[in-house]
């Protein structure tokens, strides 16, 4: 099992998300929230998706995107760091991002099959890392990072997202 990361593997931005994770092991967690999203998206309408709780805030379906983005930046830098590379990674503007991408264009169906092909991608390379993987360490935007605080920010990002998505859209998510 891998161990919950230590704060000299990641930055302090990172502690509200991997203190979210709950004990236990990662990739089963990771497992476990990869039914959430697909079970939401099916019980909403189009109209429900497009839903914004207030003025220049996200849509579900933007909500959706951007876990999906974050997911596949997360599980790149992981990836890079697992394998030895010392690069500094550098951050995102996920407003940039999302300036940039018509999530709301997508259909519902759209954003429930992406979100499982990209999950399952990172559940399958985090399965396949050796235990000395999961200890490398690397930089990420002048930071220190390990390769399981990474799994574990995007277990934490998910969560806090799918709460944002609970409090403030009143959407039924089983956390």
């Amino acid at each position: 099992m891998v161990e919950r990361p230590t704060t000299e593997e990641y930055a302090a931005y990172y502690e509200g998300y991997i203190q979210l994770v709950p004990e236990g092991n990662i990739i089963e967690r990771l497992e476990l929230q990869a039914n959430i999203i697909p079970t939401l998206l099916s019980s909403l309408t189009e109209e429900q998706a497009n839903y914004r709780y207030a003025e220049g805030k996200w849509s579900v379906k933007e909500v959706i995107g951007h876990l999906l983005d974050n997911e596949r930046i997360m599980s790149s830098r992981l990836l890079r760091i697992a394998r030895g590379e010392q690069a500094n990674h550098p951050g995102y503007d996920q407003d940039v991002l999302m300036q940039t991408h018509p999530f709301n264009a997508y259909t519902l169906a759209d954003l429930s099959e992406e979100y499982a092909v990209i999950r399952r991608s990172t559940i399958l390379m985090l399965r396949r890392l050796t235990p000395e993987a999961w200890l490398c360490r690397g930089i990420v935007s002048d930071n220190p990072a390990s390769a399981r605080s990474i799994a574990f920010v995007m277990a934490g990002h998910e969560l806090h997202h799918c709460s944002v998505l609970r409090d403030r859209y009143s959407l039924d998510l089983k956390l």
